[in-house]
C-alpha cells in the first residue's frame, strides 16, 4: 500500500501520519510497514538539538497506526469520521537502539487476539534488522 491507500484507514495527518508505505500484509494476521525517518521530522529540533533522536513514544505510535491499517483492512471496512481506534494498554515496551534521521524503521505487527472490536498485538520495529522497539498493544475501535 502506497501513503494514499494508507490515508484512506488512518485518520492521522501531518504531522502524525507515522507510517509510509505498507509492505506485505496477511489480512486478519500480521503487517509489515516502514517509515522513513528524515531530520524534517517537527520533534527533532526539541527532540534532542544537538543528538536528533526519535521519541520512543512515536516509535510505539507508528507501531499502533500500522496495526489499526491491518485491523480496519482485516475488517473490511475504511473509518469514516465517526470511528477512531484508541490505545486500551501497552505492555512489555522496550527500547533497544535509538532512532535517527537516516534510519528506515520496519515495522511488523503481529494480531494475538481479537474479541469484540478489541485487538491485541505484538509489535517489532527494526533498523537494518536490528531490534529498536518491540512492544505488546491493546486497542480499541470505538465508534463515535
Amino acid at each position: 500500500m502506497n501513503i494514499n491507500e494508507i490515508i484512506e484507514y488512518l485518520p492521522h495527518r501531518y504531522p502524525f501520519l507515522l507510517i509510509d508505505r505498507v509492505l506485505e500484509m496477511e489480512e486478519g494476521k500480521r503487517i509489515v510497514a516502514l517509515k522513513n525517518v528524515t531530520m524534517n521530522e517537527p520533534f527533532f529540533p526539541g527532540h534532542f538539538p544537538h543528538h536528533p533522536v526519535m521519541p520512543g513514544v512515536l516509535i510505539v505510535e507508528a507501531m499502533a497506526q500500522a496495526a489499526a491499517v491491518l485491523s480496519f483492512k482485516s475488517m473490511g471496512i475504511k473509518p469514516d469520521e465517526n470511528s477512531v481506534v484508541y490505545f486500551a494498554g501497552i505492555d512489555a515496551v522496550r527500547f533497544k537502539r535509538p532512532v535517527v534521521p537516516g534510519d528506515q524503521l520496519i515495522f511488523e505487527v503481529e494480531i494475538t487476539q481479537n474479541k469484540r472490536n478489541i485487538y491485541k498485538y505484538k509489535g517489532v520495529a527494526r533498523v537494518d534488522g536490528e531490534i529498536a522497539t518491540e512492544a505488546e498493544l491493546m486497542c480499541a475501535l470505538k465508534t463515535l
